[in-house]
């Protein structure tokens, strides 16, 4: 299995990548993230088992699946943050995680807490506040974490993942915890960053409408192996009441082990 070394919270870096949601990756695009046959086992439980995905520089894929399928393990073997026990995954150096939790140090700074690792000086600290004023938070750069809303803090959360410029994002229910509103919110700021910043992405998400209008790609998981590989075709913006939006859901709640009745008139 070839597996680089994840980065600390200091990693340089990394070069630019394709054009992100929208754009997709394009024909030929060159994969982030390559998986062949992953295993991971807990005890006698194959909770991974033989898992094949490919994620094109710039592409977001969502990942879906029930609550114990795996999905959160398989964000943090690409993170670094756990092992595989069999396959191949490769994946590019530079990545970054943002957690269901903005995981602040409530003794630093909202600026400290963005350019935590970065070398000191006023070029860490520059684009520190330049990472703040892409989610909306320059003026919040000396506030404590304490003093935050729930969106605000996992706003800095995600200014402090993409300030390292990473090639590989990954997403582990980032939104889960906030209202309706807040959410739908954070879903456009993500969106909007992903492409500009143009890194590979993946999101776990229990939230099948939050896969569709988000991503490029959703993949199903379930019994430890990808059932559902779907490319997202529903133009942007992106509308639930599309009925192309519409029947994706069906497809992908069908795949988790939800029916819904038939729409009236079919």
């Amino acid at each position: 299995m070839s597996r680089p070394t994840a980065p600390g919270p200091g990693a340089a870096p990394g070069p630019g990548a394709a054009p992100g949601p929208g754009a997709g990756p394009g024909p030929g695009a060159t994969p982030a993230v390559h998986l062949r046959g992953l295993r991971r086992t807990f005890g006698t439980r194959h909770v991974l088992d033989g898992v094949d995905l490919d994620i094109a520089r710039g592409e977001f894929v969502a990942l879906l699946g029930a609550s114990g399928t795996g999905k959160t393990t398989l964000l943090r073997i690409l993170g670094g943050l756990d092992r595989a026990d069999a396959g191949t995954v490769l994946v590019p150096p530079v990545r970054t995680v943002v957690f269901q939790e903005p995981r602040l140090v409530p003794s630093q700074r909202v600026l400290a807490n963005v350019t935590l690792g970065l070398p000191r000086g006023a070029a860490s600290r520059e684009t520190g506040v330049r990472a703040l004023a892409e989610v909306g938070l320059d003026r919040h750069a000396e506030a404590w974490p304490a003093t935050l809303s729930g969106g605000e803090a996992q706003r800095v959360a995600l200014a402090r993942a993409l300030v390292r410029e990473p090639q590989l994002l990954l997403l582990d229910e980032p939104f889960a915890a906030l209202d309706a509103l807040t959410r739908l919110r954070m879903q456009d700021l993500v969106g909007e960053l992903v492409r500009k910043h143009r890194p590979a992405v993946l999101l776990v998400t229990h939230d099948v409408e939050e896969a569709i209008r988000l991503a490029d790609r959703v993949a199903v998981l379930r019994d430890g192996a990808l059932v559902t590989d779907e490319t997202v075709e529903v133009a942007r913006p992106r509308d639930s009441a599309d009925p192309a939006f519409a029947a994706l859901r069906r497809r992908l709640l069908a795949d988790l082990g939800v029916t819904l009745p038939e729409p009236a008139g079919v």
